[in-house]
């Protein structure tokens, strides 16, 4: 399927509108309010837009799971369209741990709903059915001068590992663009009471990246 996407990404990349790269540093690399680096994080990626609303791209970072895995790599394609109001968001990403010989490599097809500044996302592992959903809002944040950035609150709920909330503020740090986020994850427990993915976890973590 990643040979599928990159082969797809080739045949209709003249057509596309938009190319763009991005390379971020981050104190930490988390997702859905679980840390993946267990630190200090250096991630990037490249993207391309098309303007009929197909998209495509790759994004990699560093990872430590105490387990051999040292990087990830994200290998993701979709469709955007409309439907009156509401913003519809149809794609697949395949996760990708290089080395790794855990098994920890699995796909997602991920359905994407906005209306406003209110979003729904649903993401289900094509393996193992794990379905995780996500409701956010974002807000943005201005005075007399202009813009302050923008807040997103959201909260998670992952089948089988747990259930997060996170806090994310965004703003304009000269060239750069910067972030500050609070997460706060809650893992799941069996009826003895051990955590099926791993223990509770929260942290504040500062991000600054720029885009190509």
């Amino acid at each position: 399927m990643k040979s599928l996407l990159l082969l797809v990404g080739m045949l209709v990349a003249p057509a596309f509108a938009a190319t763009s790269a991005n390379i971020a540093f981050s104190s930490d690399y988390a997702w859905r309010g679980m840390t993946q680096s267990d630190g200090p994080a250096m991630s990037g990626g490249f993207d391309f837009k098309a303007e009929n609303g197909f998209y495509a791209g790759i994004w990699g970072s560093n990872v430590n799971f105490n387990d051999g895995a040292g990087s990830e790599l994200d290998y993701y394609a979709g469709y955007t369209f409309s439907l009156g109001e509401i913003d519809v968001d149809l794609g697949y990403v395949a996760f990708d741990y290089p080395k790794n010989t855990t098994g920890l490599d699995f796909e997602e097809y991920v359905l994407g709903l906005s209306y406003g500044d209110f979003n729904l996302t649903l993401a289900d592992d094509i393996d193992d059915s794990d379905l995780y959903t996500q409701i956010s809002y974002a807000l943005e944040l201005i005075n007399q001068q202009g813009s302050l950035g923008e807040m997103v609150f959201s909260y998670g709920d992952y089948q089988n590992y747990g259930e997060n909330f996170v806090v994310t503020y965004s703003f304009s740090c000269g060239s750069f663009d910067c972030g500050l986020m609070y997460r706060d994850f809650t893992g799941e427990t069996d009826s003895a009471g051990t955590y099926l993915y791993g223990p509770n976890e929260d942290g504040l973590i500062f991000s600054i990246s720029a885009s190509l």
